[in-house]
């Protein structure tokens, strides 16, 4: 038995375009540094995907799709919905991790400890997250022919410098359905709280559904916590705060908010309506295919938003569905603000630029076009998946400000370095990870972490309104770097059309048609269970 991608994928041909736009902070790349793969000491040999990570009470946790254990001869030990690690002497090691739930079970031919991760010992309920009763009992019926999946799907969003919060997929897997298209069923997303202490990250479930599975998968691709915005800071109070959530849906990104205190309730959130440029309480289609319809048009299959301090902007680094195993990257536009709004102008809020909770922007201004920024090297298994940056590392702003307890000194409002050269300039460098295909096939799928260290070039002095990042400047100074090789896995349908922001600065240099193949799912990663 193992954890592998369906190669069936359909590509069809799709409408190219492009907008040449104005680029306020150029993004352009120095060098990229291959780390080759995550390194997992306490597990004698594991196979995993996903690969997502956030900075959570002094430890970095490391989250994981689908985990299957096997002894040193590829037997299987066991197989498990999801997992978690924490990051071990990140201060210096960015590649290794320490497990939870590691049990021993004898030794391998050769004499080597026989270790793996049992779904009983990692939470007692099937997987790192929680199985509610129901599912697990659904899962021992079947017995791998069909099952019930959580997986991670992206990095949490931190709420406190102690806890973060994660919208996860909830799927039901048929291994050998009957129609291919039923092979992944979308029920919806639900939404998990995880604290780190030093016996080992924890997650608990914030009840059973939050988004339905007929619903954009809002916050699968992003959360972004922000201050609480124009238009909703003088109504009735739900929270401090708002979280912007961003979903992928048939032909791009689609945008939700709602206050912290609503999370769980899914009739308290609005979505951005992109051709009346405000929020309304009716949500969006996921099968839209209109471009004045979505609020970031294109295609997606992984990926984060972040706030850069380095670019000292929001920043997009992602994977489309271009199956090429390569890292793409969008900046929000700071000259290029939406409506007549007096506070978000051009050069930001107030023109003082933004920070990490002006999460307001993303709607105020508008993404630059997709740059190629990491050709990640595909191995013999196929192509990448699962394309994630992680933002805790060379970085010492991760947390924003406002994440820090009352009455904390300014200059302690940071967290510590993680990763070599403690002297970095917090952001110039990106550690960027993704899933690998080491072994490909039918029945003996193997997958594993790669890792690689970004770091970015210098900004030019003159960077303004009027210093062009077309879509070559990225691509032209990484691909050099990109010469060593790596084995990875397939995501998910495999459709792209470089698409243009349908909100950007009045100016709509094209469209763009997108056929999506088989099925849209959350996250479209592609795996099956074969038994």
């Amino acid at each position: 038995m193992a954890c592998l991608p369906s190669i069936a994928q359909r590509l069809t041909s799709c409408l190219i375009l492009s907008t040449l736009t104005q680029a306020w902070t150029p993004i352009v790349v120095k060098h990229v540094t291959t780390l080759g793969p995550q390194l997992t000491p306490d597990v004698t040999n594991v196979s995993r995907d996903g690969g997502y990570s956030a900075l959570i009470n002094g430890n970095i946790v490391w989250l994981y799709d689908d985990t299957e254990c096997m002894d040193t001869q590829g037997n299987q030990l066991s197989f498990i919905s999801n997992t978690a690690a924490y990051a071990n002497q990140p201060d210096s090691d960015v590649a290794t991790i320490a497990d939870f739930g590691v049990v021993s079970l004898g030794t391998n031919p050769g004499g080597s400890p026989k270790t793996a991760i049992l779904a009983h010992t990692t939470v007692g309920t099937g997987g790192w997250i929680p199985f509610q009763p129901d599912e697990l009992q659904y899962n021992e019926q079947m017995n791998g022919k069909e099952r019930v999946a959580i997986w991670p799907g992206t990095s949490p969003t931190p709420i406190s410098t102690t806890q973060a919060f994660l919208y996860a997929p909830l799927v039901y897997v048929d291994s050998k359905p009957q129609d291919p298209s039923k092979e992944y069923q979308a029920r919806g997303m639900t939404l998990i709280t995880i604290t780190a202490p030093s016996s080992g990250p924890v997650a608990a479930r914030q009840g059973d559904l939050i988004i339905p599975g007929t619903e954009v998968a809002f916050g699968g691709f992003s959360s972004i916590l922000g201050y609480r915005s124009t238009d909703t800071v003088t109504g009735k109070d739900s929270g401090s705060r708002d979280v912007y959530l961003l979903g992928m849906a048939a032909s791009g990104l689609q945008l939700a908010r709602v206050g912290m205190n609503d999370l769980s309730d899914f009739s308290k959130y609005t979505f951005w309506n992109p051709q009346g440029q405000n929020f309304s309480n009716r949500p969006p289609n996921p099968s839209l295919q209109e471009a004045a319809d979505i609020y970031l048009p294109g295609t997606f299959s992984s990926g984060s938003v972040l706030y850069s301090p380095y670019f000292k902007t929001f920043i997009m680094v992602y994977f489309n569905k271009l199956v090429d195993s390569t890292f793409y990257v969008r900046y929000l536009q700071l000259d290029g603000p939406l409506g007549q709004d007096t506070n978000w102008i051009v050069g930001g809020k107030d023109g003082k630029g933004i920070e990490a909770e002006d999460a307001e922007a993303l709607v105020r201004y508008t993404w630059s076009a997709e740059q190629k920024l990491y050709a990640s090297p595909a191995g013999p298994g196929g192509f990448n998946y699962a394309g994630m940056a992680h933002p805790e590392y060379f970085n010492t702003h991760y947390f924003p400000r406002s994440l820090y307890p009352r009455n904390t000194p300014t200059k302690q409002q940071v967290n510590r370095w993680y990763g070599p050269d403690s002297t970095g300039v917090d952001g110039k460098s990106l550690l960027l990870s993704w899933t690998s295909q080491e072994v490909g096939g039918t029945d003996n799928g193997v997958y594993r972490i790669q890792l690689a260290m970004l770091e970015f070039d210098d900004i030019p002095s003159d960077s303004g309104p009027n210093s062009s990042a077309a879509e070559g400047a990225a691509t032209t100074t990484v691909t050099p770097a990109a010469t060593s090789t790596h084995s990875k896995k397939p995501p998910n349908d495999p459709v792209h059309g470089s698409a243009t922001n349908a909100l950007g600065l009045g100016i709509l240099h094209g469209c763009a048609i997108y056929v999506l193949a088989m099925h849209v799912l959350l996250y479209m990663r592609v795996r099956e269970r074969i038994v």
